[in-house]
């Protein structure tokens, strides 16, 4: 079998501006795994040519190329990074070959905001694929999806490996810097926190990381040190966001700052040692797991971390800084057991593990019918 990516390609690119580059070459180390699967290539949606500086296709045994130039050489394209031209996609599939919308955004989120807050938005054609596949955060919205795409819709396993924060981990300690939790001295009693949602969108902003941070710091004047609030530049001169923050004693004594985008491991290393997060219905992200993979102490209210991190349920403010303050309390005094239940969440998302390979395995040969015989442009082929 000949898998095809989406990939959207574009100037500037970096690895580290969202999650979905990196789960593309996440899923494409998991089907190279795969024993039915001759090949996986990355189909480029956008206009580069080329992918960021810090993914090495040669050394991952893949390659990049337009759709046009490789009809005959796919029988599965699997959209997922960038949204394929739609003749393409049904001439493909008039050919013999099977599509599938990897789905990995929250849809619902994607579906309602461009049309409640913009004039602009894209909806593809239904009918463009054969199956949808959702990522387990997304499992509500499965009856959505079905209904949309007239097409059956699947679970299919969330994958993840520190294989890039690595990377990066290298860079940042060669110029000097120490990637990792660090126990804290008696100067320095509380946490300098940092907050990453990206502020795109209602899914992940960070408007109840920083009423938790404030009301930490409002019971304990020495457990927040420093709100560092990421990806906010953009709402710099909101009326809204500007109130809010003027309303906060961590922004009115002076604690509090505001910066653009910055990737984690560079970050952290340098101004922070907790990341205060929050989701809606959105609870799989890999900035969490960035943070739990340096033992950084971790707020969050994703259920599916429920037992990794410092759990705070749905817009529980109270009980986020509840949860704030035990970390910064009791947060050194557990570190191993912390490392042991995030070393146990980050194990079963590997993309090698033989469960999460399974998956997709057998994903792939129900797309195709249930045996591993199809045609794509040409003579009849064997998985």
């Amino acid at each position: 079998m000949r898998i095809g990516i989406s990939v959207l390609t574009h100037a500037g690119q970096n690895i580290w501006e969202n999650g979905i580059g990196q789960n593309v070459l996440f899923l494409a180390r998991l089907l190279q795994r795969i024993e039915f699967v001759e090949s996986v290539v990355l189909v480029d949606a956008g206009d580069q040519q080329g992918m960021p500086p810090q993914v090495n296709l040669a050394a991952m045994g893949l390659s990049l190329g337009r759709a046009r130039d490789l009809t005959d050489a796919l029988d599965v394209v699997i959209e997922m990074a960038g949204a394929l031209d739609v003749q393409w996609l049904s001439y493909f599939r008039a050919c013999g070959g099977r599509v599938v919308y990897h789905c990995v955004g929250q849809p619902f989120a994607a579906l309602a905001e461009p049309v409640v807050f913009t004039d602009k938005g894209h909806f593809s054609p239904y009918e463009r694929c054969d199956e949808v596949w959702l990522l387990p955060k997304d499992a509500a919205f499965a009856p959505m999806m079905r209904l949309m795409h007239r097409c059956p819709v699947h679970e299919v396993a969330y994958l993840w490996s520190p294989q890039f924060l690595n990377q990066r981990i290298v860079e940042v300690e060669a110029a000097g810097h120490r990637f990792g939790y660090t126990p804290r001295t008696r100067a320095q009693p509380g946490f300098r926190v940092a907050i990453f949602e990206p502020n795109i969108s209602v899914v992940k902003t960070c408007t109840i990381p920083m009423l938790i941070c404030d009301g930490a710091y409002r019971a304990d004047r020495v457990a927040v040190t420093s709100m560092q609030v990421l990806n906010t530049l953009h709402l710099k001169d909101h009326p809204t966001m500007l109130y809010m923050a003027n309303s906060l004693d961590l922004v009115r004594e002076h604690k509090a700052v505001f910066h653009g985008r910055h990737d984690f491991a560079g970050f952290m290393s340098q101004f922070a040692d907790a990341v205060v997060a929050h989701q809606w219905q959105n609870d799989q992200n890999y900035s969490y797991l960035d943070a739990l993979y340096g033992n950084y102490a971790l707020v969050h209210n994703s259920p599916w971390l429920r037992d990794a991190g410092y759990y705070y349920p749905d817009f529980d403010i109270a009980a986020g800084t509840d949860q704030l303050l035990q970390a910064v309390r009791g947060h050194d005094a557990q570190l191993e057991d912390y490392r042991a239940n995030a070393q146990r969440v980050i194990g079963a998302l590997e993309p090698e593990l033989a469960a999460n390979v399974d998956v997709y395995a057998q994903r792939l040969l129900n797309l195709v019918g249930g045996n591993a015989t199809f045609r794509v442009g040409g003579p009849r082929r064997a998985a």
